[in-house]
């Protein structure tokens, strides 16, 4: 069991594991970093991707091993949180293919989150979008808070 530290009284916010989440009272919310997260939202998770890439060396039995670290952007609807440790994002790819990933908050390979718009949703998990298709399975309202 993780220990838990009150923060702040007022807001229902605690510290997890001497890490950098902040766990909101509610289950459809968390917080990475001080920005809150919520069920609905349409968020950008920048994360760092290492890739391993044989190539020819200058001989035909020479093969060298290359390791190249970029930054990748996958971009989609928070469809569930699970705890106050991960969280599962939702875009729909090319030829209308829906894809979902599971990021835990508190990897290392998370570098930056941003929401894009905040959606007002009155569910905890949207798993109901699996099923729709086109506009309908990314359209969520607009939440007026910010």
């Amino acid at each position: 069991m993780a220990r838990i530290n009150v923060i702040n009284k007022k807001e229902d916010l605690y510290f997890v594991r001497n890490s950098k989440i902040l766990v909101p009272g509610m289950a459809n919310q968390t917080a990475w970093n001080t920005i809150k997260l919520s069920v609905g939202d349409t968020i950008r998770v920048h994360y760092k991707l290492i890739e391993h890439e044989k190539v020819a060396g200058k001989t035909k039995r020479e093969v060298k091993e290359e390791t190249r670290e970029r930054t990748q952007i996958f971009e989609g609807i928070i469809i569930a949180i699970k705890g106050s440790a991960e969280i599962t994002v939702r875009k729909i790819g090319v030829g209308a293919i829906g894809i979902e990933r599971i990021f835990p908050l508190i990897s290392p390979w998370i570098k930056k989150i941003d929401v894009k718009k905040h959606g007002e949703v009155r569910r905890a998990k949207l798993y109901y979008l699996r099923a729709r298709t086109g506009k309908a399975a990314s359209k969520i309202e607009e939440s007026s808070k910010s």
